[in-house]
């Protein structure tokens, strides 16, 4: 965005005057209530009727900023639902949290895979025009000044920004140098604390106290950099979840697309971040070089049929064909053919048919510009595309994001417990989950889960310290994010199910024979694990079963 764009952008979002507005703008707020849902169609017709009556045309940031202003000064009656009405892309906060993403500066990638975009002005696998990565360039991939932009955008909008999930994105993570890695943390905490400290740990020590404080703490890196000292170092980071590029379990396929590392190096890289109690997100590609449909919908089932595999979250990326990729010449050759958007939406539907109620699936396309794509599918919707598949055949997809209760209302009595049990080749999962009655889509609405890891006694667990503990990896609350000490209105949030959740956990791995249980905390979740009995113990909380 150059800066004739960035100023007319601020203006057009400027707080406006409300004095002698009062009345139309409280009539305004009402016609935009009463339209379900609000669509951007629908929005512009409604502020065109009323920029016609003398309000000038408002956007939804305005709109709201003048919402609160007539509340603050008693004309209105404060409504969360009204405010989550006039929010601009309300979904970014239905998952409980808010995410905050940044990317780190242009660095050497380690891998030499063919598939993977190289733009010289970006980290390795990304492309300029994506908008993650022009808002990155445009503020010169400064961590401090990405982080605080983004929460002035969020806020701007009308979304929560007391928890926030970090996710920290470009190339290959563990490739960086660690003082720039130790730089680029404390200064995103800087940005969420709202000064700078000295130190990283004492930039997590505000956080941990602080107004917006870091509920998660997300970087991607590769396999075959995933070893017991960098663990411990993602740890002091305050990493909580590591995201990880599987791309294909077929040797063939790896070898053919130049992927560096075998099938080996991901199951061992799972075991070692699964027994330290990081979340586990694998990206998952179809249509490599020498894949074809049927190869890559028996590759998927892969994932969950291999005890040492099975991630906890995935990304579902169809190889997309861009000019600055090596793969590119491999298609002028005529050696590679990209599937067509037939064949795409094939794959998808019975990659997403096979998916465990334990796995959420993020995403299902690369957010690249159809503009960047040379030859194959430029659809952005499949997601919608591949569901529709699979609600006419009757099989509709089970994954957590396709199931979460979002801003449906929620009463605990209306809630089932269950305990979902899978093996892994060093631990046994439990993946406890409230849910409503019945089966999704009808029912089966997730409310709240937790993931819960029973280590095998029998194996020496890479981090001593853990021995004989069972470990939480991760306890999350759906619906609508909201600030820390604000009382629940229906929604999942605030309403105690952490908390039970939690006491199941212990009782499962108390019943077990395990005499302490841990979690990987993040930095500011560390008060809320206080209340329900952990200590600070090292790299992870921890508490006694008595």
């Amino acid at each position: 965005m150059n800066l004739e764009r960035e100023i007319a952008w601020q203006a057009r979002n400027e707080p406006i005057d409300i004095a002698g507005r009062e009345a139309l703008l409280i009539e305004l707020i009402a016609a935009l209530t009463r339209q379900e849902p609000l669509t951007g169609k629908r929005y512009n017709r409604t502020i065109q009727d009323f920029a016609r009556r003398g309000l000038p045309w408002l956007s939804k940031a305005q709109v709201l900023t003048a919402y609160e202003q007539l509340c603050i000064a008693g004309y209105m009656t404060f409504d969360p639902d009204t405010r989550a009405h006039l929010q601009m892309k309300p979904m970014r906060t239905q998952s409980g949290v808010s995410v905050v993403t940044v990317l780190t500066k242009p660095y050497p990638c380690p891998g030499k895979c063919i598939f993977c975009p190289t733009d010289v002005r970006m980290p390795k696998s990304y492309l300029h025009d994506e908008p993650g990565a022009q808002r990155a360039e445009r503020h010169g991939f400064d961590p401090y000044a990405q982080t605080a932009s983004r929460l002035h955008a969020l806020e701007k909008i009308g979304h929560p920004t007391e928890k926030i999930e970090l996710l920290i994105l470009g190339g290959t993570w563990s490739s960086y140098r660690r003082d720039y890695q130790e730089w680029f943390v404390k200064r995103c905490f800087d940005a969420l604390n709202g000064f700078e400290a000295a130190t990283l740990p004492e930039a997590q020590a505000a956080n941990a106290v602080g107004i917006r404080r870091n509920v998660g703490l997300v970087v991607e890196t590769r396999q075959d950099h995933v070893d017991v000292d960098e663990l411990r170092w993602f740890r002091y980071l305050g990493v909580t979840k590591v995201q990880v590029g599987i791309q294909s379990l077929d040797e063939r396929v790896l070898a053919l697309n130049q992927r560096g590392h075998d099938v080996q190096s991901t199951r061992d890289a799972f075991r070692l971040l699964r027994l330290a109690g990081f979340k586990i997100h694998g990206h998952w590609m179809a249509n490599l070089y020498g894949a074809t449909v049927e190869g890559d919908i028996a590759d998927f089932g892969r994932l969950w049929s291999d005890p040492a595999i099975r991630p906890d979250e995935l990304k579902i990326y169809p190889c997309m064909l861009v000019p600055n990729a090596e793969l590119y010449d491999y298609w002028l050759r005529g050696d590679y053919v990209p599937y067509t958007e037939e064949e795409v939406v094939e794959v998808l539907a019975a990659c997403k048919a096979q998916v465990p109620p334990y796995v959420r699936l993020n995403r299902v396309v690369r957010d690249i510009p159809t503009t960047n794509i040379v030859a194959g599918n430029k659809k952005a919707n499949l997601r919608q595309i591949a569901q529709q598949r699979l609600r006419e055949q009757g099989t509709p997809c089970q994954c957590i994001r396709c199931r979460e209760i979002r801003r449906d209302p929620v009463q605990l009595d209306e809630l089932e417990l269950r305990d979902r049990v899978y093996e892994t080749d060093a631990t046994t999962e439990h993946f406890l989950s409230f849910e409503t009655a019945g089966d999704a889509p009808t029912g089966g609405r997730v409310a709240g889960f937790l993931r819960l890891s029973l280590p095998d006694p029998a194996l020496a667990h890479p981090l001593p310290e853990l021995a004989g503990h069972a470990m939480i990896r991760e306890v999350h609350v759906y619906g609508p994010a909201l600030n820390l000490g604000d009382d629940s209105r229906g929604e999942a949030q605030h309403i105690g199910l952490g908390v039970k959740l939690i006491e199941r956990a212990a009782d499962i791995a108390r019943a077990a024979g395990y005499s302490r249980i841990a979690v990987i905390s993040a930095i500011g979740t560390r008060e809320y694990y206080a209340r329900q009995g952990f200590t600070l113990d090292g790299l992870y909380m921890a508490r006694t079963l008595l």
